[in-house]
């Protein structure tokens, strides 16, 4: 299961609230040991659009100028 949630500032520490569905649905309870695999959103909004009318080319002219390369 995978659960979003937001860093929140505790004191001098940093930490996140586990969402009620994930805390059931593990059967967690205080003091449980678990392991965290974190994956920060990146925020792309910038990127969209950033190349356009730098392009010399089409989309479909850059699309064949790639096939070539994986032709036999």
């Amino acid at each position: 299961m995978v659960a979003e949630t937001i860093i929140k500032k505790w004191g001098n520490s940093l930490g996140v609230v586990l969402p009620k569905e994930l805390v059931d649905f593990q059967h967690l309870k205080e003091n449980d040991k678990v392991t965290v695999f974190l994956v920060k959103e990146a925020d792309l909004s910038s990127s969209y659009g950033a190349l356009k009318g730098k392009l010399k080319m089409s989309g479909q002219e850059f699309k064949n100028m790639v096939r070539k390369g994986w032709e036999p």
